[in-house]
């Protein structure tokens, strides 16, 4: 184990403004995370780990969620929200879960890719290339139900790889990267924290810390590796973010106060987490 690692999970439009909220204010209370050696971003925690990567300053990113500049339109039907229900939680097996919603989110009727790529493209603000800060994106490939990582070297353009980590089934459309397809980097686990098991000290920014599903949760990710040895920052939503967010999190409405909540509680705890982040090696 060496070096920092940056780790920032999904949870929608109001989970990722929450998460800007928490990047800024650690960055405002003096926690460089430009030491970071890593970022590993899944859904959210993809377009918010590239926009950092490509040196956006996590400030802009959270004045652009307080003022709803970032525009984000994701519409979750009710009958979606059932089917993603089912295909989750038919099976207790981590791997048969995922590959039923792999299967379900193959067959669903959804729009075309384009949209997505259009979608997050806008999101990305401009940035086509991968950025020479290394940056790992993560996704689940709908077929196998594997997850896999995209960065730098991957032959994948950044735009597609983080379209892919952001795919939602049976609410948006598989994204097509290297000859396959591909689901939301979270489908198995909100924010893959065992993806960072090879840095030693580890800041992890998970809005939701538990994937529908019988899927390892945020926390116990982060326990296994304490116990490897790794040093870790586990940051989730507190009380008052929970409530600033609500129960759903794709409400355009609920993102500036989300971001805010978020700012407050990175505020709190950036004593300790700057004491950890600055004295690893």
């Amino acid at each position: 184990m060496h070096g920092r690692a940056l780790v920032l999970g999904g949870g929608g439009p109001v989970g990722g403004a929450w998460m800007t909220g928490v990047l800024a204010g650690l960055a405002e209370a003096g926690v460089d995370l430009d030491r970071a050696d890593v970022i590993i971003g899944t859904s959210a925690g993809a377009i918010f780990g590239a926009r950092l990567a490509t040196g956006e300053a996590p400030q802009e990113s959270y004045e652009r969620q307080v003022t709803r500049a970032d525009k984000v339109e994701l519409r979750v039907t009710t009958v979606q929200t059932m089917r993603f229900l089912w295909a989750a939680l038919g099976s207790r097996d981590p791997q048969r879960s995922v590959e039923r919603l792999g299967r379900a989110a193959l067959g669903a009727r959804t729009g075309p890719e384009s949209e997505l790529l259009d979608a997050v493209g806008t999101l990305l603000r401009g940035a086509r290339d991968w950025p020479d800060r290394a940056l790992r994106i993560a996704a689940v490939d709908a077929t196998t139900g594997a997850l896999e990582t995209f960065d730098a070297d991957s032959k994948v353009p950044l735009l597609e790889a983080v379209a892919a980590s952001c795919a939602v089934p049976l609410v948006s459309p598989p994204v097509t990267a290297a000859g396959r397809r591909w689901i939301d980097g979270g489908s198995r686990t909100t924010a893959n924290l065992h993806l960072a098991a090879d840095h030693h000290h580890i800041l992890a920014v998970a809005p939701i810390p538990t994937a529908v599903g019988p899927h390892p949760s945020a926390q116990q990710q982060a326990a296994q590796l304490a116990a490897q040895g790794a040093e870790i920052t586990l940051l989730t939503p507190d009380r008052a973010a929970r409530h600033a967010m609500g129960r759903d999190l794709t409400a355009d409405a609920r993102r500036p106060a989300a971001a805010r909540a978020g700012h407050a509680q990175a505020t709190a705890l950036a004593h300790a987490v700057h004491a950890v982040w600055r004295d690893g090696g």
